[in-house]
C-alpha cells in the first residue's frame, strides 16, 4: 500500500507530465505554423512520449492501492520568438522535471517505499536521456541558425520515431 505523502505527490507529477505534454504539443503547433514540419513531428512524438509517463506513473498509483487523482492541467504558452528559443524552453523544462524526479526519490527514500524508489529509478535515467536528447537538438538548432541550415534540420527532427515507454 502507498503512503498518501506519496500518493499526492505522484498525481502532482502526474499532472506535470500532462502538462509537459500540453507544452509539447503548443510547440508542436507553433512549429506547424512556421512550416517547420519536422521540428514540429519532434515535438508531437514528445508530447506522446509525455503522456505515456503521465499513464505509467497513473498505472503504478493504481497498482499499489492508490488512487489517480486529475486536477487542472495549466495551460501551456502558445508563442515564442524563434525556434531557437522553443528547444531552450525544452531543455529549462526538462531540467525542471529533472528536478521533480529528484524530489520524488528523495520522498520515496524518506519514507523507506522501497518499490516506489526502485518504481522512479526508471523516470532517473528517462530524465537523463530526455535532457541530453534535448540539449542535442538545441545545440543543432543553435549552429543551424547561424549557418542557416534551418531547413536541413528539421528534416532530419521529421525522422524521429516514437519509442514507447517499457
Amino acid at each position: 500500500m502507498i503512503s498518501e505523502k506519496m500518493e499526492t505527490a505522484l498525481n502532482q507529477q502526474v499532472n506535470a507530465e500532462l502538462y509537459s505534454s500540453y507544452l509539447y504539443l503548443s510547440m508542436s503547433s507553433y512549429f506547424s505554423e512556421l512550416n517547420l514540419s519536422g521540428c514540429a513531428h519532434w515535438m508531437r512524438l514528445q508530447a506522446q512520449e509525455e503522456l505515456s509517463h503521465a499513464l505509467k506513473i497513473y498505472d503504478y498509483l493504481n497498482e499499489r492501492g492508490g488512487r489517480a487523482q486529475l486536477g487542472a492541467i495549466e495551460a501551456p504558452p502558445q508563442k515564442w520568438d524563434s525556434p531557437v528559443e522553443v528547444f531552450e524552453s525544452v531543455v529549462c523544462h526538462e531540467q525542471k522535471v529533472t528536478g521533480l524526479i529528484n524530489q520524488l526519490v528523495d520522498l520515496a527514500i524518506g519514507e523507506k517505499d522501497h518499490a516506489s524508489n526502485n518504481f522512479l529509478q526508471w523516470f532517473v535515467a528517462e530524465q537523463v536521456e530526455e535532457e541530453a536528447s534535448a540539449n542535442e537538438v538545441l545545440q543543432k538548432i543553435r549552429l543551424a541558425a547561424k549557418e542557416g541550415g534551418l531547413f536541413i534540420l528539421d528534416q532530419e527532427l521529421a525522422k524521429r520515431v516514437l519509442t514507447p515507454a517499457a
